[in-house]
């Protein structure tokens, strides 16, 4: 293990930089020995000689004229210990960051302006650019593993033209606070991007950003080849699934799929299939994006979230996303998982939910199929008075690390009012980041609480009775009931698989009746009384 010594020069007092970049240093491998204020350069070179220092961080946030000396003294008392192949690094204000980068003395000078990556970068010794910024990987799961602990971030950006959102994406990438933009594109451009003649002129730019040919879309790619270099991806479609994918593919170098199951037809109203037909399109889809070496999201429990489903449900469409994504082929599978949904349901049984669906579905995982973790705030759990919005997102965001998240997908704080500008999605990153920063210093162990533990427990158990009815409806031993769309129509349509909200649907049945109860999203019977599988499902075991 590496040993960093660090503490504030001379006579300065302003430690809080050093603190947290040993922080940063502890969580990148580092053993860290903290000096404290006002450290004489003689402290600083006898204890790294004592601690068998590997570098030494300097911090002088004081007048630059009277850093510029110190400063000066101290490189040349300490070049015996460079010459050691001690590695030494400043941090202080820019103009004294300028004073100690003319000396020629540092290995590496932060004025403050750095980002977590690149301090990153220098303290595990990554190779840097010409620029002396780091190499951003450009495929998601080198990125997790490179950012590790600290998650991805992710958010949703389009506005009404192509050209403001050009001008949106150079922006996030110039902040370099988001690992992955995802496109929101308009009805049409799901729909109808191969069929210009079926269009509606009078629908452009509804819901996200009208992309209409390939060109647009390699546009929208090129902007985002600065700052972060953030990875890019969009939705899979509602028609024309496969001929999108080789085209998102070839242009936005689409870094993960996100493609629904059960959703995204005429169900929803949101694209052209019947149900079963639907299921197969998706699974194709599925194969051939993992035939191309793309990770695939299934987003689908959250679906049934939204529209009141009971939690039992939730984790059931949860566990079929996984097995379906293994069983068509995908190496990475991003689980997502939509908190705050629906609205009403507890913290705590939200966690109990989640973790529920992550234990049903860790049997799956093999050398071969990995899962990664991904947390949302609800889409529809947002509060329109924007104070309100951004205590929301954060505190929304906390809860969620307690499941140590791969990628954090931030839902702006002003969903509840517009679709969120360059400067908003800007403003949610940041809050985002030091929201994980404050839970990956020392977050309490809220998954060990008893109530917590309990909550999964029972949906774990619930679940498996909801999937052996599902089991049940197959007549054909040679088929996997769990991915032939034939059982999972007839699943949706017999109402094992149901929601409040698909009342008056021609595909689901919308029968059952859920209510929140402590916290939880539970099913009841018609005098609002919990109700089990087992007394739901009584027909079907």
């Amino acid at each position: 293990m590496k040993t960093v010594v660090a503490g504030a020069l001379g006579e300065c007092v302003h430690v809080a930089g050093v603190y947290n970049f040993l922080r940063l240093a502890e969580q990148c491998g580092w053993r860290t020995v903290f000096l404290g204020p006002a450290v004489p350069a003689e402290r600083f070179l006898q204890v790294a000689q004592q601690e068998k220092a590997d570098l030494v961080a300097v911090s002088y946030r004081l007048t630059p004229e009277t850093g510029e000396r110190l400063l000066a003294e101290f490189a040349e008392a300490a070049d015996d210990l460079r010459g050691q192949g001690i590695q030494f690094a400043f941090g202080g204000t820019p103009p004294v960051a300028e004073k100690a980068s003319a000396l020629g003395f540092f290995n590496a000078v932060f004025d403050g302006t750095q980002t977590r990556e690149e301090l990153i970068t220098f303290l595990r010794g990554d190779e840097l650019t010409e620029n002396g910024t780091p190499f951003y990987p450009q495929n998601a799961v080198e990125r997790i593993l490179w950012k590790c602990p600290f998650p991805l971030l992710r958010h949703h950006f389009g506005q009404p033209t192509v050209r403001a959102t050009v001008e949106g994406i150079e922006q996030i990438a110039n902040a370099k606070v988001l690992d992955v933009i995802s496109l929101g594109v308009d009805q049409d451009a799901q729909e109808n991007f191969f069929h210009p003649g079926r269009q509606n002129p009078r629908a452009t730019g509804a819901g996200g950003v009208p992309v209409r040919s390939v060109d647009d879309y390699v546009r929208l790619y090129q902007a985002s080849r600065k700052g972060n270099y953030p990875l890019m991806r969009t939705y899979s479609g509602t028609n024309d699934l496969i001929r999108l994918a080789s085209m998102y593919c070839e242009t936005i170098h689409i870094c993960w799929a996100a493609v629904p199951l059960f959703w995204y037809n005429r169900m929803d109203g949101r694209g052209p299939f019947d149900l079963e037909t639907s299921i197969r399109e998706h699974q194709d889809l599925i194969r051939w994006y993992s035939g191309h070496a793309v990770p695939v999201e299934l987003n689908e429990p959250h679906h049934w979230g939204m529209r009141d489903a009971p939690d039992v449900v939730y984790v059931v469409a949860a566990y079929l996303a996984a097995y379906t994504a293994r069983a068509f082929g995908t190496h990475d599978y991003i689980a997502p998982m939509m908190f705050n949904s629906p609205p009403g349901t507890s913290d705590e049984m939200d966690l109990a939910k989640m973790l529920a669906c992550l234990e049903l579905s860790a049997p799956l995982e093999t050398e071969d199929f990995r899962i990664w973790k991904q947390t949302r705030t609800g889409l529809l759990s947002y509060p329109l008075e924007v104070n309100a919005a951004r205590a929301h997102l954060a505190s929304s965001i906390y809860v969620q690390m307690a499941l140590k998240p791969d990628i954090v997908h931030i839902v702006g704080h002003t969903e509840a009012h517009h679709a969120a500008t360059a400067h908003d999605v800007i403003e949610a990153s940041l809050m985002a980041q030091r929201v994980i920063e404050n839970a990956l210093h020392g977050q309490p162990a809220m998954l060990d609480d008893p109530r917590i533990q309990k909550r999964k427990e029972h949906l774990i158990q619930q679940a498996a009775i909801t999937i052996r009815a599902i089991q049940n409806l197959n007549a054909d031993p040679k088929k996997d009931p769990l991915i032939d769309a034939g059982v999972l129509t007839r699943a949706v349509n017999s109402g094992i698989l149901d929601a409040p909200q698909l009342c008056s649907n021609e595909f689901a049945r919308g029968t059952v009746k859920t209510a929140i109860i402590d916290g939880a999203c539970e099913v009841v019977d018609e005098e609002g009384n919990p109700q089990t599988e087992e007394e739901r499902l009584a027909r079907f075991l």
